[in-house]
């Protein structure tokens, strides 16, 4: 196991996800019910499954296309929306 790889990508996701909608719609979800478990399981199933999707959706793209390609078409996906929030108000 690549250790190195495990934990960067732990502190990455974790800090990108500090006060993110989901986070608030958990902390909402927990507050208004006052049903934690069921709350927190189900957000963490939610989490590990559209992880899960990501995970092997990246293993696929990475084995049949090159990175360059995959970092460029994310690069420009990343801008149109930015774009697209930006003279969307």
């Amino acid at each position: 196991m690549d250790w190195k790889l495990l934990i960067s990508t732990f502190v990455v996701v974790f800090l990108a996800e500090l006060g993110d909608k989901t986070q608030m719609a958990v902390l909402l979800g927990a507050s208004s019910s006052k049903r934690f478990t069921e709350v927190f399981l189900g957000a963490s199933a939610a989490l590990v499954l559209s992880t899960l999707i990501a995970a092997l959706l990246g293993e696929f793209l990475g084995s049949h296309f090159p990175e360059r390609l995959i970092k460029t078409v994310a690069g420009v996906g990343f801008i149109v929306l930015g774009l697209f929030i930006l003279f969307n108000k």
